[in-house]
């Protein structure tokens, strides 16, 4: 039997840290930093967010408690370079976590796969 996304990322703990990471990244960014001025005060929050977020999706317990990626960005306008800064910054914190290439490959589809939910809604 083939391990989940989630256990080969690490369960749990793995993914907690990769979601730091990402969080952390997302904050140094040029191109999308300014999106958190706002939620800096509460950066233990967004990384909660982006940990369950990325547990649920990855085949792991489904504690996200979060809204769903439309309601979450509805009125944003979010841009396509943005977009991929954000797939930027998850694929640098996988790299720093040590993550395999076919496990990066699946978070990004994962991911891309919203872009739909998230880009200009």
């Amino acid at each position: 039997m083939n391990a989940s996304l989630y256990e080969r990322l690490g369960g749990t703990e793995g993914i907690t840290q990769i979601a730091n990471d990402v969080v952390d990244l997302h904050l140094q960014n040029p191109t999308i930093a300014t999106r958190y001025e706002n939620a800096k005060s509460d950066v233990p929050s967004m990384k909660n967010a982006a940990a369950t977020f990325f547990i649920a999706g990855t085949g792991g317990p489904d504690v996200y408690q979060g809204k769903d990626m439309v309601s979450a960005h509805k009125g944003m306008n979010i841009s396509a370079a943005e977009f991929m800064a954000v797939l930027d910054d998850s694929l640098a914190a996988l790299e720093k976590n040590g993550v395999g290439q076919r496990e990066q490959e699946e978070v990004l589809y994962i991911l891309y796969s919203l872009r739909s939910q998230i880009l200009a809604v």
